[in-house]
């Protein structure tokens, strides 16, 4: 199955417009609705996805409208529809590149519990609420789409108390015991497990650069390195090791694009021994230095 490992490319595998910038993007539906696939194959995707749809068909209730409600993907699951190509309301994307920039999201998938759910699900909002979550993908949008140098602070703000607020009904979900929220199954909580460390290590105090190597969370999992590395790329279609130098090159990122830290301090937060190696490093992945990226991408 296709896995999607930008946001680019989801974009183009679902036929709408490229995003703006390449770690973050929100749509309107109505925006997408003239070239969006109205059938879409099954694919996975590695990014965070929720979306607030005020109406809309499906083609198994033609004719008839679905209720606005908010609903989530998390990354790997596995995402296909059949729609017709009415629908209208907002989506928010973001991969661990947008995460990384917030250091409240430091244990982001122990904090936001939906997303560790095996497939996508759905939560009705009382009016109140569904008006309050519709002004914050406005604010969103609208920062999005405007020029203030600040603008990915206020859309982090805004980003997050829209996942307070899907936090809030969830939990509510839960305690209904409603069906369709099922529990991970033992691969993909084992990646979910492996990709909590990965969020929550490098702010640990007295961790040293074994945590850049995947024999570390392996140890920490209490798995093979080699099952470790099976789960993850028969999931994600990348290994463990892939993963963890994606990660360490998209903090980088958000790092010298977000942040007056200076390129010595970022190479030992992601725990390098010295700035030489992190350029290095960097440069390989990214084809530029440290320093010729920030000045390139600096907000």
């Amino acid at each position: 199955m296709k896995v999607v490992t930008s946001i680019a490319e989801y974009c183009q595998t679902i036929d709408v417009p490229p995003p703006r910038y390449p770690w973050f993007d929100v749509r309107r539906f109505e925006d997408n609705m003239k070239t969006v696939n109205a059938r879409q194959p099954p694919f996975r995707h590695q990014f965070y996805c929720i979306a607030l749809r005020h109406f809309g068909s499906n083609r198994e209730v033609l004719g008839q409208r679905l209720q606005s409600h908010l609903f989530f993907n998390s990354p790997y699951q596995v995402i296909t529809w059949d729609i017709q190509t009415d629908w209208q309301g907002y989506y928010v994307i973001f991969g661990s590149e947008f995460i990384a920039g917030n250091p409240a999201w430091r244990s982001f998938i122990a904090e936001y519990p939906f997303f560790r759910i095996d497939k996508p699900a759905t939560l009705d909002l009382p009016e109140q609420d569904r008006r309050y979550a519709d002004s914050l993908y406005q604010r969103i949008f609208n920062e999005y789409h405007g020029d203030n140098p600040d603008k990915f602070q206020f859309i982090q703000a805004y980003t997050q108390l829209l996942l307070l607020l899907t936090k809030r009904h969830f939990v509510r979900l839960q305690l209904k015991e409603v069906p369709n929220t099922g529990s991970l199954t033992a691969d993909v909580l084992l990646l979910a497990r492996f990709q909590r460390l990965l969020e929550t290590r490098f702010s640990d105090e007295g961790i040293d650069e074994s945590v850049r190597h995947t024999k570390y969370y392996a140890e920490q999992l209490h798995v093979h390195p080699n099952h470790l590395n099976a789960v993850v790329k028969r999931i994600t279609g990348k290994t463990a090791s892939q993963t963890v130098r994606e990660y360490l090159t998209n903090t980088a990122k958000s790092l010298l694009r977000q942040t007056v830290l200076s390129i010595k301090e970022i190479a030992y937060r992601l725990r390098f021994k010295d700035p030489t190696h992190f350029n290095a490093f960097f440069k390989k992945a990214c084809g530029m230095t440290p320093q010729a990226y920030r000045h390139q991408h600096r907000l």
